[in-house]
């Protein structure tokens, strides 16, 4: 069974450099290239099943979050932000150098992917030519040429951070590995359901053992920007995400579990409603997020990437 390749990249914050980990298939040398983005508590690790079917066509490139798996801890939390997120990878793109670059954000990596790609489109269109470029291709500079928000939109919903919020900050710790895959069972039933070999594989990097016990691979400290904002803080955030994602100006796949509690129907419509190159699909028995394990998940989205016809049934505005 093929296995990633693991490497990093150094980026910077307020607070210093850190390394950002990141998990690569396929021929490095491929200058079409996927970036999946994991959720706020997990790894890049989450997309291997996925990554496997991609990396025959695509370089597939599956980065750890700061503060998570197997990049560095920031030494001041409140810089755990989107922005920050999406300057870590403006930095690996910018080493990663594709011709071709689509992305698949799960939850935090969709926002991220929103910020990043509606920054981009927004500078393009923004940008000057100076004396001697003229002929510089307006496309120049980054680009995403295909986006999946895997359950994930500008508009949140409050009671679902609010049970995000309840599990991301616990110090927990386990005994055994068997303890450890029962918490996540628990804490990630809104995953929908799963064999046991797939919970296995949805707790090996998320729990590491540490000094014989089994405890989170995140720094804690990741949870600080749940509850920083206030009301009109939020309001404005939203307001902001709204802006990139009508900005994106590629073809966009919106992924929705059906029984989500954090991207509602309504949030699906308004953003098929704003977007005319959107197409959203749901998936029955899920929560919040698919995991894009089974080839029942996957199939919608590598057709999608490959610009093939969706097989899944698609939603209306």
């Amino acid at each position: 069974m093929q296995d990633p390749r693991l490497s990093f990249v150094n980026c910077l914050s307020p607070a210093g450099m850190h390394r950002m980990a990141y998990w690569e298939w396929g021929d490095p040398a491929n200058p079409r290239v996927v970036v999946c983005v994991h959720g706020l508590s997990r790894t890049g690790r989450d997309f291997d099943r996925l990554a496997r079917r991609l990396s025959a066509t695509y370089r597939v490139v599956c980065p750890d979050l700061v503060g998570r798996g197997q990049s560095d801890w920031l030494s001041n939390s409140s810089f755990y932000t989107v922005p920050q997120y999406v300057s870590d990878m403006t930095t690996l793109i910018a080493k990663l150098d594709p011709r071709e670059l689509h992305w698949v954000g799960t939850s935090l990596g969709g926002l991220v992917g929103m910020a990043l790609g509606g920054a981009a489109a927004t500078a393009r269109r923004n940008r000057v030519p100076t004396a001697g470029q003229r002929d510089l291709d307006a496309d120049a500079g980054l680009r995403l040429n295909r986006i999946v928000l895997n359950d994930v939109g500008p508009h949140i919903s409050p009671p679902s951070l609010l049970r995000i919020g309840q599990y991301v900050g616990q110090p927990l710790s386990f005994d055994s590995f068997a303890a450890a895959r029962d918490a996540v069972k628990t804490s990630a039933a809104t995953f929908g359901p799963h064999t046991d070999q797939e919970w296995d594989e949805l707790t090996r990097y998320v729990y590491v053992a540490r000094d014989g016990r089994w405890v989170k691979h995140y720094d804690l400290g990741i949870s600080t920007s749940l509850g920083a904002g206030n009301p009109m803080t939020m309001l404005a955030g939203e307001q902001l995400l709204w802006q990139a994602y009508e900005a994106l100006d590629c073809p966009i796949l919106i992924v929705r579990g059906a029984q989500s509690d954090l991207l509602t129907r309504h949030t699906v419509s308004e953003m098929l409603s704003r977007r005319r190159q959107a197409r959203a699909i749901e998936f029955e028995g899920v929560g919040h997020a698919p995991t894009l394990m089974s080839d029942a998940q996957i199939e919608p989205v590598l057709q999608f990437l490959l610009d093939q016809p969706i097989s899944h049934p698609t939603m209306s505005p």
